[in-house]
């Protein structure tokens, strides 16, 4: 099992791309994109790239676990 490299919200970058998503949620890079594909995830599309807004980020990571930092 893979383990985050984060340790806070506060590390992470404005806007997180798949492999940045992979990392924080230890999870393969591969498992980032089709999670990134789902309907509900929070991206931002800018011409083919996938990004993440951090902020909209850790709302769903909160709605998804029930959890927070």
């Amino acid at each position: 099992m893979k383990s985050s490299e984060y340790r806070s919200y506060d590390e992470l970058p404005l806007f997180l791309n798949a492999a940045t998503v992979a990392k924080v949620l230890g999870i393969a890079p591969s498992s980032a994109y089709e999670l990134m594909h789902e309907k509900g995830f929070p991206i931002l599309r800018s011409g083919s790239r996938l990004l993440v807004p951090k902020a909209q980020f850790i709302k769903w990571v909160e709605e998804n676990t029930g959890g927070n930092d």
